[in-house]
């Protein structure tokens, strides 16, 4: 007669485990392409970690977005450096992705959360190294630049930081919009390199994606939503 009771734990706790897992699953599968990002990530970084550090950088030139590379294969460069890391663990990339990136994807759905990532890292490569084109040629900087190292996704990161200004409602967006925009400004005027420039560009495009927020739905409102937790 114990023996159904002793089974009891067992099953419950498989239960409760398939429970976890199934709303880990959803909500994965609801920003497909962040986790397949960070999943592509994750792999890059591993080979990364077995590469020795004498042939590390130069790998890495020929995967990254710098004037050279961009004037002989942009296409290869603009995609492929979206997959590195130069610097920075893989966690901690996964922390950001969940807080910006998926609350980004969900909202927007897959297509259009891509089209601000896109429009972010191309626009924001292309007017950064620009800049440093214009120093190299006025004699700022050096002619080896051309061959600096630029891989990474920060800049996607930072246009869809930009873009969710326009899911916040109310005094919350605005406060929301000047904290980016302070980060990455005031990383431009105390560092005041192509990549800073780069950063507060990313951003900028973000926040001009509006045309693809529209018809999202109504704007988040963040005390609402602590109104209702305090009521369950």
């Amino acid at each position: 007669m114990d023996a159904p009771s002793a089974a009891q734990p067992p099953r419950r706790r498989r239960r409760l485990l398939g429970g976890a897992l199934s709303k880990e699953w959803a909500y994965v599968r609801r920003a497909p392409g962040t986790f397949l990002w960070l999943v592509a990530l994750a792999v890059t970084t591993q080979v990364i970690g077995h590469i020795s550090p004498e042939f590390r950088d130069e790998f890495l030139r020929q995967r990254s977005t710098n004037l050279h590379e961009l004037s002989t294969r942009p296409i290869r460069v603009l995609i492929g450096s979206a997959f590195w890391l130069d610097g920075g663990g893989w966690f901690g990339y996964f922390v950001l992705y969940n807080i910006f990136h998926v609350p980004a994807e969900r909202w927007l759905g897959t297509r259009r959360w891509l089209g601000v990532v896109v429009v972010s890292h191309v626009g924001a490569t292309y007017l950064s190294e620009g800049v440093l084109y214009w120093a190299i040629r006025n004699g700022n900087a050096p002619a080896s630049a051309v061959n600096t190292l630029d891989v990474g996704v920060s800049y996607a990161l930072a246009g869809v930081q930009a873009v969710l200004f326009h899911r916040l409602a109310g005094p919350w967006r605005w406060c929301y919009l000047a904290a980016v925009l302070l980060w990455y400004g005031s990383a431009l005027v105390h560092g005041r390199t192509f990549t800073d420039v780069g950063h507060l560009t990313a951003a900028l495009l973000g926040l001009a994606c509006y045309p693809l927020t529209r018809g999202r739905g109504p704007a988040w409102n963040p005390t609402s939503w602590l109104r209702s937790l305090r009521r369950r």
